[in-house]
């Protein structure tokens, strides 16, 4: 009897403790659940490239929506009240980390949104995870198109949102540009055959200056590591281009420009939002020989818009840095996901992501932003003009 009740009584411990730990493991839940949705708090998921190749893009990306967080809890934040609450994870830039920080931001976390990351692979892989458990993702910077549509079966991503125009469209802007406005009629590219950035924009460019009645005369690439571009830059020179397009990122553009002007080269040069770095005149050779070169981007500081100082204002004195514009699509990011929380009326994901697909005319500091049927915003590009060193904005063009 002795050794029955012994046993039966271990049996009742163990029963009641797995009560206890069933019942602490729901308290648990409950309250991750609340503190997301039905307390005084709103998790949102921040995954973004905080170390690695491109942690400048994360780190400015993540610093400009927790600028926007607070300024938005200060302001009385969402719902009547409730706070919005960042939950920060560096996915390295890359792929699987940033899958692996959106599935534990998503089940761990509990959060009800996403908010990057900066890069298109980056983006796509951590929508995976999105997708698979219909929580909203937004990237701010992401542009290539199959970020938000399957390549394959043409279907739009339900889950996935972008604040940032895509790469075709630069590429078209720039085309008008250099046609409408310069009045360039012979048009050389020269572009990375090693990046899909580049290529990309290569193809459409040609396309849409063809198409608007200028010629190309020249195209040619190089690979990344390329240090001396004076061969293919002779080539174009004899073509007689009036104008270069450069599609590629800055510390290729600083070079090809330098050595363009070195060889006598004068003629306007066109490029995209890959241009936009404060290294470029260093790269380049000197503010004077970014003259006369223009590119396709997000947003200009020197916009005059009232709100876009302020923003900038605030960043400089928060961060003691100028912001990029990964930083000023990021801020929109924020903003974004906030008015679509209070036209939600509801911090469930499906409802914010109802509310994202419908927005309309979101007064952003980039643009007034509408979400396409794609999950493209319909916004302005910017057109800069480098004057003397400085991004100068010459003009916007809505697409």
């Amino acid at each position: 009897m002795g050794r029955i009740k012994k046993i039966a009584l271990i049996t009742l411990v163990l029963l009641l403790a797995a009560a206890l730990i069933a019942g602490c493991g729901q308290q648990k839940s409950g309250a991750e659940k609340q503190g997301a949705s039905g307390g005084d708090t709103i998790n949102i998921g921040v995954n973004y490239e905080l170390s690695g190749d491109v942690a400048t893009y994360g780190t400015n990306s993540k610093d400009a929506i927790l600028l926007a967080f607070e300024e938005i809890n200060q302001n009385g934040g969402v719902l009547g009240g409730k706070k919005l609450n960042p939950i920060v994870l560096d996915n390295g830039g890359k792929r699987e980390e940033a899958m692996s920080a959106a599935a534990k931001l998503i089940t761990e976390n509990k959060v009800v949104a996403l908010l990057g990351p900066a890069t298109s692979g980056a983006t796509m892989a951590a929508s995976t995870m999105a997708t698979k458990y219909k929580v909203p993702i937004i990237s701010p910077s992401a542009t290539n198109p199959d970020v938000t549509v399957d390549p394959q079966t043409k279907k739009v991503r339900d889950y996935v949102f972008r604040v940032c125009f895509i790469d075709p469209t630069q590429a078209i802007v720039g085309a008008e540009f250099a046609t409408k406005d310069l009045g360039t009629k012979k048009a050389a590219i020269i572009y990375s055959n090693s990046d899909e950035y580049s290529k990309g924009l290569y193809k459409v460019f040609k396309e849409e200056f063809v198409k608007n009645g200028g010629q190309v005369v020249a195209e040619e690439s190089f690979n990344s590591g390329d240090q001396d571009f004076r061969p293919a830059l002779t080539r174009i020179k004899d073509a007689g281009a009036d104008l270069i397009y450069v599609p590629a990122y800055y510390g290729d553009v600083g070079k090809i420009v330098n050595q363009a002007r070195e060889l006598g080269i004068k003629v306007p040069m066109l490029g995209a939002d890959g241009w936009d770095s404060p290294k470029l005149a260093e790269y380049a050779g000197g503010a004077a020989n970014l003259n006369n070169t223009y590119f396709t981007n997000h947003y200009a500081a020197s916009d005059p818009n009232p709100r876009l100082q302020a923003f900038i204002k605030a960043f400089k004195a928060k961060y003691n840095r100028e912001p990029d514009a990964f930083a000023a699509l990021a801020y929109d990011t924020a903003y974004l996901l906030a008015d679509a929380i209070n036209r939600a009326g509801s911090a469930d994901p499906e409802a914010i992501r109802n509310a994202l697909a419908s927005t309309k005319n979101f007064d952003g500091i980039t643009s007034k932003i509408t979400i396409d049927e794609n999950h493209n915003p319909v916004k302005d590009v910017a057109i800069i003009a480098m004057v003397d060193g400085k991004q100068t904005l010459k003009k916007k063009i809505t697409h």
